[in-house]
Order: C-alpha cells, then sequence, then structure tokens
C-alpha cells in the first residue's frame, strides 16, 4: 500500500484550568488554592476482546484517543504532562500564599505603618502580582511545549505501526474513528486494540 496516511491528532490533556491562583485585592475572600491537574478525559472502561477481523475488508479503523488512554507510550506521557502540571501548580499556590499574606498586612496593619514601609509593601504586592501572572503565562507554555512534544513523539511512534497493520490486513484506507464522522462499523474493522498490543511491544520511551 503506497502513500499511508491517517488524519487525526493525539492529544495529552490537563485541566484547563489557570495555573496560578491569583490572590485576592484586599478586603476580598482569599483565593482557593489550585486543584490538582487531571486528565481532561478520564480513563475509559476496560474494552472488549476485539471482533475478529471480517476477511476480504479493505476499510478499517482506530480510535487514537483510546490507543493514547491504553497504551504504555500513551499513559507514560499523560503522567509526565500530569506531573509538570501539579509542579507548577504546587508553585503558584506558594506565590498565591505569599501575595495574600502581604495583602492582608497592608490591609490590618498598613495604617500604622510609616509611610517609607506602606510604600515598600505596596510595591512589593504589586511585583509579586505581576510576576504571579508571568509565571502562570510561562507555565501554560511550557505545559503546550511538552504536550507538543510528547504528541509529536507518541505519533511518530504510532504511525509505522499503524501502516504495517493496515499492509498486513490488505486494507486500502484506515480511518481515525474520531475524525472521520463513522456513525457505524463492523466491530471486526475496529483494529484500536491490536494497534495498542503491537505499541506495547515496542520500547517505551523513558
Amino acid at each position: 500500500m503506497r502513500g499511508f496516511a491517517i488524519v487525526g491528532a493525539v492529544a495529552f490533556v490537563v485541566s484547563a484550568s489557570p495555573v496560578f491562583a491569583q490572590a485576592p485585592a484586599a478586603g476580598q475572600s482569599p483565593a482557593r488554592p489550585a486543584q490538582p491537574a487531571v486528565p481532561a478525559a478520564q480513563a475509559a472502561p476496560a474494552p472488549a476482546p476485539p471482533a475478529p477481523f471480517p476477511q476480504g475488508a479493505k476499510v478499517a479503523f482506530v480510535n487514537l484517543q483510546a490507543i493514547a488512554q491504553l497504551s504504555a507510550d500513551g499513559k507514560s506521557a499523560a503522567t509526565k504532562v500530569n506531573a509538570v502540571a501539579q509542579k507548577k501548580q504546587t508553585e503558584a499556590a506558594d506565590k498565591a500564599k505569599l501575595l495574600q499574606s502581604n495583602q492582608q498586612k497592608l490591609e490590618t496593619s498598613g495604617s500604622v505603618m510609616s509611610e517609607a514601609a506602606r510604600t515598600q509593601l505596596q510595591k512589593d504586592i504589586e511585583r509579586q502580582t505581576v510576576e504571579g501572572q508571568r509565571f502562570e503565562q510561562d507555565a501554560q507554555a511550557e505545559l503546550n511545549e511538552l504536550q507538543q512534544q510528547l504528541q509529536a513523539e507518541f505519533q511518530t511512534k504510532l504511525m509505522p505501526v499503524l501502516e504495517a497493520l493496515s499492509k498486513e490486513k490488505g486494507l486500502q484506507v484506515l480511518f481515525s474513528a474520531g475524525d472521520s464522522g463513522v456513525i457505524w462499523a463492523e466491530p471486526g474493522i475496529d483494529l484500536t486494540l491490536e494497534a495498542v498490543a503491537r505499541l506495547d511491544k515496542m520500547p517505551v520511551k523513558k
């Protein structure tokens, strides 16, 4: 089979909530700490055994997101993304706590401070607010870059597996179920689990 191609992209996604929980202005209730990152899509239940591949079938499909969720490489990539996200959220929570402490200090003791001390504290709060916003932007950019890198590595490893599987089955077309608009298909032409099994036989990149 020449010109093998499959449409679709695999994403390792964490929660889209802001990494940095900005502290409230003086007089407002403290913000809740950032929640730990979790995968946007919950892990799929254990799949049923694949149906036999129909003899002579020339078309099949795979579920790329399921491959990412079930395969060792996909799980490893998601773990890496979540680990970085949780680390950034912990750092953000520490920054937010310090900022909230200074805001509370200004609110409760600002009136009895010297002019110089109050001015310095206000400058510290302004600096910490700006630093917090920059931290959030930088952290999100780092997460996005890591996701893109892991997606590219995963697809680079997965595509030869899908191509070899397609050739062995004598396929003319292999669809991505999530992108092709499939409403119904013969269960036997779903090659997702077979692709996962073959992918897991390959070495996992540490």
